[in-house]
């Protein structure tokens, strides 16, 4: 009979690491599926490349359990946790070959010659570079290298895939474009992957489910999409680069803000709490009753263009509106608010001031 929950191929449990009065994760619970690809996400001081390293066992816990496809892992060590590794400066050999830094892990443990030299090759078509094993990794640009690191990392065919900031010196253009091809790769192969990174773009691009840290804390875990479009907090929001969050009281489905009303959807709880309205759901209009505001600067994104906007009372407010139906600056318009856009946040979180 098909189990309903499946263990997880990983289990944090607790997971707590000090630095002398530093936590630097506090009592941290995740699961990761098999096949699963997880991008953990924060700012610098968050706790996610400590997270990393506690489940790879290069930093010890100092409570909490990794439990590793339903073995606790304290006692084991990190060669023997079968996990691939992938860092940000790729660390490879600089006096072996392409083949020879693939082939280093399969050697180690004890993999013939020709099997290995087999697998090299597999993995150098897989990842983009064939033929490429008799080079020198010196003559390599920073996006080859990226991919000889990442097929080192898979050659021993590991359980969990572990990188750490993995695009992080690569030009955005580059960085965009390898994103997608890892996905592709990871799906073709089947592999679970736990990434952190601190680059917005990358983990939403990479990944099945996006965890965002705070102060060594999960602040929130969801899709990509769940995530981006409900974030569950000030905090999140904020992270994620919106600017339209406020303070506001809901009553009878209409939330009153520095800006006016506002309307919200329904099921908004009733009472004071904070709102982020989407810059998506900032409309314009030419006339009507809704509040007046200058556009005071404009970025073009594409076929959109981002407005940021100077209400007659209020804080500055970003829209995000059509290329075609974009005002000039210096042009006054007046606001309406679609509710669809607007999402309510959970209160202070533990540690605000």
């Amino acid at each position: 009979m098909k189990e309903d929950n499946p263990m997880p191929l990983l289990s944090l449990d607790g997971l707590t690491v000090r630095f002398g009065a530093h936590t630097a994760l506090d009592a941290v619970d995740l699961a990761v599926a098999e096949r699963e690809i997880v991008s953990v996400l924060g700012p610098s001081g968050s706790g996610k490349s400590t997270l990393l390293r506690a489940v790879a066992g290069l930093r010890p816990a100092d409570a909490g359990t990794v439990t590793l496809g339903g073995q606790d892992q304290s006692a084991v060590p990190t060669h023997r946790r079968g996990l691939g590794l992938m860092f940000q400066d790729h660390q490879l050999f600089p006096q072996r070959d392409v083949g020879g830094n693939i082939a280093f892990g399969l050697r180690t443990r004890g993999v013939p010659r020709h099997a290995a030299a087999r697998r090299v090759a597999e993995l150098l078509d897989l990842v983009g570079l064939p033929d490429a094993a008799g080079r020198s990794v010196g003559s390599l640009s920073g996006g080859e290298q990226q991919r000889v690191a990442l097929a080192r990392a898979l050659a021993p065919s590991p359980r969990l895939l572990m990188l750490d900031e993995p695009l992080g010196q690569l030009d955005r253009g580059l960085r965009e474009r390898l994103v997608v091809e890892l996905r592709q790769l990871f799906r073709q192969l089947g592999t679970t992957v736990l990434a952190v990174t601190h680059d917005q773009g990358e983990a939403f691009a990479l990944a099945d489910r996006v965890v965002v840290m705070r102060a060594g804390r999960i602040a929130q875990s969801g899709s990509p999409a769940e995530v981006w479009q409900r974030p569950a907090s000030e905090f999140v929001a904020r992270f994620l680069g919106f600017r339209n969050v406020t303070e506001a009281t809901v009553r009878g489905g209409t939330a009153h803000t520095p800006w006016g009303e506002v309307p919200v959807p329904a099921g908004t709880p009733e009472g004071v709490g904070q709102l982020l309205i989407r810059p998506s759901g900032v409309g314009l209009t030419g006339e009507g009753r809704g509040p007046r505001c200058t556009v005071a600067a404009r970025t073009f994104r594409g076929e959109r263009v981002v407005l940021l906007l100077d209400p007659e009372r209020g804080p500055r407010l970003e829209a995000s509106v059509p290329l075609r139906l974009a005002p000039a600056e210096g042009e006054r318009v007046r606001l309406v608010f679609d509710p669809r856009e607007v999402v309510p946040l959970a209160g202070a979180e533990p540690g605000d001031g």
